[in-house]
């Protein structure tokens, strides 16, 4: 019985195929193609297609715009315009005093942004990845989340940290750790993980207004991927409200609460459950963590009955453990049969990418585990 509990949702791979073939492998776009910085024209109702990297660009460069108090810094942010390029064409816009490559050193920039957040300006704080902030940790948790409520309220700490977190593709155990149950645990930090286009360009103004340091955690295979975006969120003065979650796809027979890349995943799973099964999925993307929505999942499990968490984390402690605590706590007797999760292996993330694959959700473990939930 042990050795089964050591066996995660998510290194259960299907015995027929580890990644089905309709499946698309999700890999690095070169930074010179034109793709990606091609913007759609609006159609005749106002909405326009936009990549993640493109709208968290336009979120910094409207707040940049508007409050001269902004400024964007970390490795390679001004003249190499990004690891990823979300800070394209910055430097040239703004100049090198608010655009502002750093040394190689993520405690040195990590400390000097908090400083700058407790002088009165408003700085974003880019990572490379989120495992590097493990070099600041300190910086960000101690000189950063906390003092804004140890003073009283009297002096704020208005920082956006922002950077690629979670499984990537072929860069092994320490590049594809998923931080956000790390940081969602800290009093004091706010955390977003943003979706689509819109989600990221919402969520990422709201962090830079906020006066409390906000993490904004991205998923790097999600830069080059294109959403549509609204009228509303085309416009300067679109932000998304911490706390709220949305209902990507309707559904009456199980809810699927789930955040980042793996909100894509879960509504791949949840037309195949509707093929296979019949059953209708409610999709909840959560994108904001802390603090999260709570009633909008309540809500949810009273309409359908059964709750499937779906995230890239680990199991241990994680995201998706905390929703099943709260959703026995405030909604166990709207339950029809014990929550279930998905997440990642018990493994720090092997480079194969035959044993990658196995340790991070599938669309054919979400359909199984949902399969099984609702004893289909």
């Amino acid at each position: 019985m042990s050795s089964i509990r050591l066996l995660r949702p998510a290194s259960r791979a299907l015995t027929s195929s580890i990644r089905p073939s309709s499946v698309p492998r999700f890999s690095r776009v070169s930074a010179s193609s034109s793709s990606i910085w091609k913007r759609s024209l609006a159609s005749a109702s106002g909405v326009k297609e936009m990549t993640v990297r493109d709208a968290l660009n336009e979120a910094m460069a409207e707040e940049m715009e508007a409050n001269d108090k902004v400024f964007v810094l970390g490795e390679e942010v001004a003249q190499y315009n990004g690891a990823y390029k979300v800070t394209k064409g910055l430097l040239d816009r703004f100049g090198e005093k608010r655009v502002i490559d750093t040394p190689i050193t993520e405690s040195g920039f990590t400390g000097l942004a908090v400083g700058a957040a407790l002088a009165g300006l408003h700085p974003i704080c880019e990572f490379m990845t989120v495992n590097f902030s493990l070099q600041a940790i300190d910086q960000v948790i101690n000189s950063g989340a906390k003092t804004h409520y140890m003073s009283g309220g009297i002096q704020p700490c208005n920082i956006t940290f922002r950077g690629p977190n979670g499984f990537a593709s072929g860069v092994a155990a320490q590049h594809s750790q998923d931080f956000t149950a790390w940081y969602g645990s800290i009093p004091g930090m706010k955390v977003v993980s943003p979706y689509s286009a819109e989600d990221a360009k919402g969520l990422l103004k709201a962090a830079i207004r906020d006066p409390n340091p906000v993490f904004v955690l991205e998923n790097e295979l999600m830069y080059g991927q294109v959403f549509p975006m609204s009228e509303e969120a085309q416009s300067s003065d679109f932000v998304i409200p911490f706390g709220k979650a949305k209902i990507e796809r309707q559904g009456k027979d199980l809810t699927i609460v789930t955040l980042s890349r793996c909100v894509g995943q879960s509504l791949t799973a949840a037309e195949q459950l509707k093929k296979q099964y019949g059953v209708e999925v409610e999709v909840l993307n959560l994108r904001s963590i802390k603090p999260m929505d709570i009633e909008a999942i309540v809500k949810s499990i009273k309409k359908t009955g059964h709750l499937l968490v779906v995230e890239s984390g680990f199991p241990a402690f994680g995201v998706g453990a905390e929703i099943m605590a709260l959703a026995c706590e405030y909604a166990f007797d709207y339950l029809d049969a014990p929550p279930a999760r998905v997440t990642g292996a018990e493994v720090p993330t092997p480079y194969a990418i035959n044993l990658e694959n196995m340790s991070f959700p599938q669309e054919s473990t979400i359909v199984q585990y949902a399969a099984k939930l609702l004893r289909v």
